[in-house]
């Protein structure tokens, strides 16, 4: 088989661009998606595919599901599903930070089975702080658990992650019948169980200890409170415009006060006949008056030499005064989402003023706070305050795939969720959970169906679905599925098949299923979990043959492992998005998520055998 020279050339071919995607993706210098284009072109340039064969990802069904899922998703989210979840939670948690770990592992494993992993950690973020805020737990004790229990989630159903739907399409493509809704969830629902009992009894020692710089509250702080975490050098100032000021009757721009002096004019109050007039986050254009009011935000010398310049008067606000800010402008805490369209860019380039009719007063990385911030190019996980009318705060939490908000200052009002069309949605989710699970229809048609009766019945309007969907995700999962057909087409795969045959000699199925667990986890500390598993799916199910066994428990031990990404906080967006809110180090998730990794290995090797049996 391998005498042939142009068929080793192509196997060899295809294992460097194997290597080079996962250097690519370790080194977070590319975005996913255009690694995956990469990937495409490279293998239709090279000849190793024809340009149908190297396209046809985007024509899988696993790309439909994945869509589909994430609309189905967002309408729950927006029908105040999680807002209820965290109410309930609160309930049922009380101040007891055992049962905490119980109720909040337990709701993120169950929901996310249904709902997007990523989007259950957006979801419980800012419900895990109101909780340490309340009961005075710290944040960092919860986050890591909530975020290993929502990677876990992918464990549970056929729709709870794209390795799922990735394994069952192999196993359909090889002649085997492909897994249903429900087919692994004893597995995964062991796993959990695992992992509960894990942080409860070990994992919780673990966990980091609080830092000397770590903000422990018991209570919701204040616009000031926040602005003490990010503000470095910069000092709020009021003044007034004096009558004999050279700022009278000129623009902020034409004046040049930020752009010369780095002084920013983040609102204005005025008299006028018709009472006082508030101006928050006056445009650039706004022209200034005598008398007017205005809260700036500038290092002392930057100030001083601005006053020197303009000869504004400098007062201390009353009480009166500072309410009147208050009423207006208001801040919040976000985090960048791992697939913002924002990353790469700076907070200028970003354009907060004029896209989201907000400031960015400060950034913290890595539990640090950023000088010269408004410079520094966007990562995921930086997180941001801001600040803008309550109007604009309110509507910047609805951006979910950009940002995740953490916290919002305690003068912001109380935001009641629409509950009305909550049964709608929980009658859409589970008529496409039956239509699945008794095969009524096929699993792709129940999700089409459900993301349009979302459409249908206004939970959400088309253009909401449409910006659900992470079509960076798509290009991804589309872009990947073509290189395991590579690998199958140059014999690569058979290729390494045979190493692993002859490398374990007379081993034991259980002993292969070992080998491709830890195979899959390990190549998805490069790789996305999504590759790892379209890389390894058809190893596994070669390997079963060459062994003479059923391929089914190593098809699950490939999908268990390719959501085990509990060891580093690179792995998967799941992991990176609580990182800052739980000032954790890198090490913290090599501590706490080996031992973990090791659980679930060992769980998976003895479920799975039970749930499948080897013999078929």
């Amino acid at each position: 088989m391998w005498d042939n020279p142009v068929m080793m050339s192509d196997t060899n071919t295809v294992f460097l661009l194997i290597a080079v995607t996962a250097a690519l993706m370790a080194s977070n210098k590319l975005r996913f998606d255009i690694i995956a284009l990469l990937v495409v072109l490279v293998l239709m340039l090279t000849g190793i595919l024809s340009a149908a064969e190297a396209l046809s990802g985007f024509g899988s069904p696993v790309v439909m599901l994945v869509a589909c899922l994430l609309v189905i998703g967002d309408m729950l989210d927006r029908t105040g599903v999680a807002a209820a979840i965290g109410n309930w939670i609160l309930r049922k948690g009380g101040s007891s930070e055992s049962r905490l770990y119980l109720v909040i592992m337990g709701s993120a494993g169950i929901l996310g089975a249904v709902m997007s992993s990523t989007a259950i950690v957006a979801i419980f973020i800012p419900i895990i702080l109101r909780i340490a805020r309340e009961t005075g737990i710290r944040a960092s004790s919860l986050m890591m658990p909530m975020s290993y229990a929502a990677l876990i989630s992918g464990m549970l159903t056929l729709i709870a992650t794209t390795p799922n739907l990735v394994v069952s399409e192999e196993l359909k493509a090889s002649g085997y019948s492909e897994f249903g809704f429900f087919s692994f969830t004893p597995v995964g629902l062991a796993v959990l169980v695992v992992a509960i009992a894990y942080i409860l009894l070990l994992g919780r020692k673990l966990l980091p200890a609080p830092q000397d710089d770590e903000q422990e509250t018991t209570g919701s702080r204040s616009i000031f409170d926040l602005w003490q975490d990010y503000r470095e050098a910069r000092e709020l100032y009021y003044c007034t415009v004096a009558d004999d000021s050279s700022l009278v009757d000129r623009s902020i721009a034409d004046a040049e006060i930020q752009s010369l002096f780095g002084v920013r004019v983040i609102g204005i109050i005025r008299g006028g006949r018709n009472g006082t007039e508030k101006v928050p986050l006056p445009p650039s254009n706004a022209m200034l008056h005598a008398g007017d009011a205005l809260l700036t935000i500038a290092e002392p010398e930057q100030f001083q030499r601005f006053n020197e310049r303009f000869s504004v008067s400098r007062y201390t606000p009353t009480e009166r005064d500072r309410q009147r800010w208050l009423w207006e402008l208001g801040t919040s805490t976000v985090l960048i989402h791992p697939e913002s369209p924002q990353i790469g860019k700076s907070v200028m380039e970003a354009r907060f003023r004029d896209r989201y009719k907000l400031h960015v007063l400060g950034m913290r990385r890595d539990g640090d706070t950023v000088p010269d911030f408004e410079d520094a190019r966007l990562r995921p996980s930086d997180s941001l305050l801001v600040l803008g009318p309550w109007s604009a705060i309110k509507q910047m939490r609805s951006q979910h795939h950009d940002f995740v908000t953490m916290e919002t200052a305690i003068e912001s009002e109380q935001i009641v969720p629409q509950y009305k069309r909550m049964p709608v949605a929980l009658c859409i989710l589970g008529a496409m959970v039956m239509l699945s699970v008794f095969n009524v229809v096929p699993l792709v048609a129940a999700v089409i169906m459900a993301a349009l009766a979302a459409v249908f019945t206004r939970c959400m309007t088309m253009e909401d679905a449409y910006r659900s969907i992470h079509w960076s995700s798509l290009v991804l999962v589309a872009g990947m599925l073509p290189l395991a057909d590579a690998l199958d087409k140059t014999g690569g795969t058979a290729l390494i098949v045979e190493a692993l045959m002859s490398g374990m000699g007379d081993a034991s199925a259980g002993a292969m299923l070992t080998v491709l667990f830890f195979l899959t986890a390990g190549i998805g500390l490069f790789l996305s979990n999504t590759a790892s598993a379209v890389l390894v799916a058809p190893i596994a199910i070669a390997a079963a043959e060459s062994l003479g066994v059923s391929p089914y428990p190593f098809a699950i031990a490939v999908l268990i492992a390719a959501s085990a990404a509990f060891v580093t906080p690179v792995s998967t967006p799941v992991v990176t998005l609580v990182v800052e809110p739980g000032r954790y180090q890198f090490m913290d998730f090599v501590k706490v998520g080996v031992p973990l990794l090791l659980l679930t290995w060992l769980t998976t090797l003895l479920v799975a055998p039970l749930l499948f049996p080897y013999g078929g």
